[in-house]
């Protein structure tokens, strides 16, 4: 393909010579992309970006949104980073982002060798689709020396379908090492192309930049005569300010204006005209990402309000309803559900069809109806009832440093159902993830302390059909684990009531903590490690714990979800990976392998010889 694009260059040169003279920048350092673009004919330097990428993915619609949305935070932090740091202004910015998705997850690159696995295993024998986000960056340096940026993005989509991997052939791939710097685990233009059975679409775009709509994207920035009306292929034209920008650097370019000392375009600017709006649209994208922050309790309450009247299920049973027939079903006003139903389809939670008529959308299948095997109305039902009403009281526990967490969660049975029900869905939703994160097929017995439910216990139970499961929980919780027992198990899953402080642990050969450790004080959590390393059993060639929590960054900066849920200010304490670990080696454990999954939860898996 190098050489194909060499020689698409004089085919491509009165496009690319446009950006001649111009200090053109990609931030970047990816190999792949430096590779295609300068097969081109492009000069430009690599300024790769310190944009950290930990956009939440669940604020995205559409997977391509995400890696637009990151493909312009990369660019717009190399262009203002510049002045600074570089001392030279630069005249063009180029962002990208890969991203490889999958039954609407979005895998970027693996954290390891079996992350890698994960993914890879995902992919076999499936159609996946690869996405880029392209964004340019268009800096105008004013004469008051501040700069204007214009941002133009686009995003190209491939369909890419994998063959049947076997074991042997995913490990020697995971192997040789190429897996680990792409996005989905694969490179499709070395080793990876093997796996590949066929491709719909750009291929270079699999590699990591779509040359072809790149190209395409600077014919209209630089032909205006192309931009008056959209494109056949459904691009449509850069707005006015666009235009102002692309101006000034086409004079530039062609000698009829002055360079500054960094080598960058200085185009005259007045304070009025076009160019203002250049301004605005930056600061426009501030003030949404504000407003959405300030907006989110109202998305949520509209979210728990459409859960709570069954909104998604009366549309899983009788899709295409009009608002009235919607309204007569919930037994509502005609006025209110319209104003619901549209602001769910803002939240991308139905779609209104053609005719006015309403359906669940693809996220609201999966998690928002009853009978739906990732239903996750209990959680719904629990942060409306319970956490809403707890939050309301965030600045005096903040204030105060104390508890936000009330213990009246299991106070009554209605409470503990409730509460039940909200880590039954979630354990249903991230258990998966956590159960197929490692090999665990070496134990033949494991105990699921503070199991709950047994959501995670009948989970390993179907994984492993050798491995016996205990849930181990308080006698309360126990009393109602049967009303979530799925029918048709065997008697491999057992229940026993205690408390797992104060009374014996039984025997096993895993035990596994999962959203334990983060909810107890540092005595607590010490005196259970304690108690499970010595509950190991003598002799064994090794007992395994395996420890699932959402894991904070190394500099505690995200994700934003284990973030928020310390605001409850429990008395116990978010860890990130490196914390858990060092705790657990303090109890005679080692760190086996540790998985930061797609799902709500991670996992660490350890082992005590």
């Amino acid at each position: 393909w190098a050489a194909l694009a060499r020689r698409r260059t004089m085919v491509l040169n009165p496009v690319i010579s446009k950006l001649s003279g111009k200090l053109v920048v990609l931030a970047s350092s990816s190999p792949r992309r430096l590779e295609i673009l300068t097969n081109v004919g492009l000069r430009f330097e690599v300024v790769p970006s310190w944009f950290k990428e930990t956009l939440n993915k669940s604020l995205f619609k559409e997977p391509h949104q995400y890696a637009v949305e990151t493909a312009r935070q990369k660019a717009l932090e190399v262009a203002r980073r510049m002045p600074f740091k570089h001392l030279k202004t630069p005249d063009i910015v180029i962002g990208a982002d890969t991203i490889v998705t999958i039954d609407g997850l979005i895998l970027e690159k693996p954290r390891d060798k079996q992350d890698a696995y994960r993914m890879l295993s995902r992919l076999s024998g499936k159609e996946h689709s690869v996405c880029t986000g392209v964004a340019i960056v268009l800096c105008n340096q004013q004469e008051n020396e501040e700069t204007e940026y214009q941002t133009i993005d686009f995003y190209e989509e491939t369909r890419v379908k994998f063959a049947d991997l076997s074991e042997t052939m995913l490990w020697d791939y995971i192997d040789s090492g190429e897996p680990m710097d792409k996005a989905g685990g694969y490179g499709i233009q070395a080793l990876g192309g093997m796996l590949v059975e066929y491709i719909h679409g750009d291929f270079l775009n699999v590699v990591g930049f779509p040359l072809n709509r790149f190209c395409k994207q600077l014919d209209l920035l630089f032909n205006p005569e192309l931009a008056s009306n959209e494109r056949k292929d459904g691009q449509s034209a850069p707005d006015d300010s666009s235009w102002a920008l692309v101006n000034s650097l086409s004079k530039c370019s062609e000698g009829q204006e002055n360079m500054s000392a960094a080598g960058s375009a200085v185009p005259p600017v007045t304070s009025r005209g076009p160019m203002n709006l250049v301004i605005e649209k930056v600061h426009t994208d501030d003030l949404k990402r504000i407003i959405e922050l300030m907006d989110g309790f109202k998305a949520s309450k509209a979210l728990f309000t459409a859960s709570k009247m069954r909104v998604f299920d009366l549309l899983q049973k009788r899709p295409g309803l009009e608002g009235a027939e919607v309204a007569r079903g919930l037994q509502a006003s005609l006025k209110g559900t319209l104003c619901l139903l549209e602001a769910c389809v803002s939240l991308g939670l139905l779609e209104r069809k053609q005719g006015g008529v309403y359906e669940n959308s693809r996220l609201s299948q999966r998690f928002l109806v009853s009978d739906s095997p990732s239903s996750l109305l209990g959680y719904m039902a629990h942060s409306d009832e319970t956490v809403w009403k707890l939050f309301s009281h965030l600045e005096t526990s903040v204030r105060e440093g104390t508890n936000l967490q009330a213990k009246v969660m299991y106070s009554d049975d209605e409470r503990k159902l409730r509460f039940m029900k909200a880590m039954h869905g979630i354990a249903e939703v991230a258990g998966p993830a956590v159960i197929t994160a490692f090999d665990l097929s070496r134990f033949k017995t494991a105990c699921d302390l503070g199991g709950c439910t047994g959501s995670m216990a009948h989970g390993l139970a179907k994984a492993y059909p050798r491995m016996s499961v205990t849930v181990y929980d308080l006698p309360s919780v126990v009393e109602l684990s049967g009303t979530f027992c799925p029918p048709g198990l065997d008697n491999r899953v057992s229940f026993v009531a205690g408390d797992f402080f104060k009374d014996r642990l039984p025997k096993a050969d895993l035990y596994i903590l999962a959203r334990i450790l983060h909810d107890w004080t540092d005595d607590k959590v010490h005196a259970l490690l304690s108690k499970i390393s010595d509950a190991c059993t003598p002799g064994k060639l090794c007992c395994g714990l395996l420890v699932s929590e959402i894991f904070l960054d190394r500099d505690r900066t995200g994700p934003s979800q284990g973030l928020l849920q310390a605001l409850g200010l429990g008395p116990g304490k978010q860890r990130s990976a490196g914390e858990y670990g060092a705790l657990l080696e303090s109890h005679g454990f080692t760190v086996s392998h540790i998985a930061h999954t797609d799902s709500l939860l991670d996992a660490l898996l350890c082992i005590k010889d």
